[in-house]
């Protein structure tokens, strides 16, 4: 099965057979189901109709797509915004601009070329909640449309809003453009022949810095794996070796995601990218005496949480999920927060991942900083993750093996807002549990001071856990 439906949208691989693919008629059910509980998020609509935002990725299938997204909604009697391609941080941000209803984000965001998927804004830019997600999935299921007569049919007009984004990065007090064009960086980036190769050049040519693009025509014929992991990274590193570059780039084909890489070729480590930004936002904020609160998912490093205490401020863990994420962050107040695959999301701005906020305030950082890419790295707390995963033929041994684990270590720390997270204070470290949405398995995150104790930890958990399958 590749068609997986959630809470935050549909996603599935295109071509196949209904239910095993992402077929167009899956797009025009979605669509519509999403049009359908528009009035019970926004019972007063601004204008006579809804107006909805509509943005892709480069992927070979985003314009069939589009075309069928679009039709719905203009059926359904709503006005659609077209920006094409654009980032899906733009998207969420062109739902403010056009001061529209919605949005929906055409991309399958890390996932190969072959896929694509539905994400769903509601009138902020910002993910559905888990409620407003499940009633659209109920409602694409039940066959049952109401749609607009030839009266009252929606309209189209296109806007592309990538430098109205642009100009809000660069208008963030955090962020010192004249700092950036006097250190005179220059960056190799690599942008996944998606989007990320549109924007982020206008980006750094607006910064002052010398860009060395790799895979940046927007074909959607992706180069290599599109995930920003340092597996996939290999041309670029090279490349920033080669070319004597202050720092590496890699963006997913949706430029949400960000990592990067050190000026001697290494990975600057994904689980970092939030790290640093937040170091730098703390330190600016503990200068001005106002107040810190960072948030980050169970699952992303505890450096995160130190570098706040550090500066004086608290860190909240949330749920894994963008949209727990930036709930816990609206709670809270935050200055900052994100999730440790390289999403950077800055409230300042809007409350979404962005990898152009995450550039320049990183950018602004390193320029400050006046130090090597690697030599920052060093100024932070240095842990290793290890991510496991185990797979049940029995899913209600989910809940066995979660409880039994609380009970054994019920001296530590543990927490379970999202599975189960312990936490090994006196040793700086954790392990994280977690069952899958959409397939039978555990997930399993540990985190140390070195890699070894970190593996160490999450074999202890996978044999009690196995002890519990063997029965």
């Amino acid at each position: 099965m590749t068609l997986i439906k959630s809470i935050s949208g549909i996603r599935g691989t295109i071509g196949g057979t209904p239910g095993d693919a992402l077929t167009p008629v899956d797009i025009v059910k979605f669509t519509y189901a999403y049009c359908a509980t528009l009035p019970h998020r926004n019972p007063a609509p601004k204008g006579e109709r809804y107006k909805i935002v509509v943005g892709k990725d480069a992927r070979i299938s985003g314009d069939m797509v589009e075309q069928l997204v679009v039709g719905t909604l203009v059926s359904c009697g709503v006005d659609v915004v077209k920006c094409g391609f654009a980032s899906t941080p733009t998207t969420e941000m062109a739902v403010l601009f056009a001061d529209a209803d919605g949005g929906i984000i055409l991309t399958a965001s890390h996932n190969p070329r072959q896929w694509n998927a539905l994400k769903l804004l509601n009138s902020r830019g910002e993910f559905l909640t888990a409620a407003e997600g499940q009633e659209i999935l109920t409602l694409a299921e039940s066959d049952e449309f109401d749609f607009a007569d030839v009266d009252h049919l929606g309209t189209i007009e296109e806007e592309d809003f990538t430098d109205r984004h642009l100009d809000a990065v660069l208008a963030l007090e955090a962020v010192d453009a004249d700092a950036i064009r006097k250190a005179g960086f220059t960056v190799a980036l690599d942008a996944i022949n998606s989007v990320g190769g549109i924007i982020m050049p206008r980006l750094l040519e607006r910064l002052g810095v010398r860009c060395i693009c790799l895979n940046c025509n927007p074909t959607g014929d992706f180069a290599h794996n599109p995930e920003p992991l340092p597996a996939n990274l290999k041309d670029l590193s090279e490349t920033v070796v080669r070319e004597k570059a202050d720092l590496g780039i890699s963006v997913d084909p949706d430029v949400d995601r960000l990592a990067f890489i050190c000026e001697n070729g290494e990975p600057f480590v994904e689980e970092y990218t939030l790290v640093s930004v937040a170091d730098y936002l703390c330190e600016l904020a503990e200068k001005e005496g106002k107040p810190i609160a960072t948030v980050s998912n169970l699952s992303s490093t505890r450096a995160l949480r130190d570098v706040t205490e550090a500066h004086g401020g608290r860190y909240y863990p949330a749920a894994v999920g963008e949209v727990n994420v930036t709930t816990k962050m609206h709670e809270v107040g935050a200055l900052i927060g994100g999730e440790g695959n390289g999403g950077v999301i800055y409230p300042a701005i809007h409350t979404g991942r962005d990898a152009m906020v995450g550039v320049a305030l990183f950018l602004s950082n390193l320029a400050h900083k006046k130090m090597k890419v690697s030599e920052l790295k060093k100024t932070y707390p240095q842990y290793r993750i290890a991510k496991n995963r185990i797979e049940l033929s029995d899913k209600s041994l989910i809940d066995k093996i979660l409880l039994k684990l609380q009970e054994i270590y019920a001296a530590e720390d543990v927490n379970t807002v999202d599975g189960v997270k312990i936490s090994f204070e006196a040793e700086r470290k954790w392990v994280h549990l977690r069952k899958s949405n959409t397939e039978p398995i555990i997930r399993i995150y540990a985190e140390a001071p070195t890699l070894k104790a970190a593996e160490t930890l999450a074999g202890e958990v996978i044999a009690v856990a196995e002890g519990i399958i063997r029965g």
